[in-house]
């Protein structure tokens, strides 16, 4: 029991040492993120004089095009987007800011729309009706 004590402690010693050596030179390399931030969009200096801008939502017939699992992908990355852009409306509301661009949460929304309708169309021309219920149930979970 020592012993496993003993050498519990040495590998898990040496296991940290070199997790922190390798932090050390990621670290060094590019900067450690916190997981909250996320959540918040980068801030722009007052040097930047171009207006920053933002791209369009998806259109149906483009993700007509996409696979179930590629669906599935953009649905997360739409969500946290939202996710993100809704943090950050709420944040400078609390300080009585103005939310730049605010189209752009409409655009995340009719996105995400948009990829429900396609999933819905894809479940109703669903040959197997039980498949087709399974796949309607996920959608509607989304």
């Amino acid at each position: 029991m020592l012993a496993a004590r003993l050498f519990g402690r040495t590998f898990l010693a040496a296991a940290k040492s070199e997790s922190s050596a390798a932090a050390a030179a990621s670290s060094s390399a590019a900067r450690t993120l916190n997981p909250l931030e996320q959540f918040f969009e980068v801030d722009r200096t007052p040097e930047d004089d171009k207006p920053v801008v933002y791209g369009r939502g998806w259109k149906a017939s483009e993700l007509r095009l996409k696979s179930w699992d590629d669906l599935q992908k953009l649905w997360y990355v739409l969500l946290k987007e939202k996710n993100m852009l809704m943090t950050q409306r709420q944040m400078l509301n609390a300080q009585n800011l103005r939310f730049p661009n605010p189209e752009r949460i409409s655009k995340v929304r009719k996105s995400m729309c948009r990829i429900k309708h396609v999933l819905t169309e894809r479940a109703i021309d669903e040959a197997d009706p039980r498949r087709s219920t399974e796949m309607k149930r996920m959608i509607n979970a989304l």
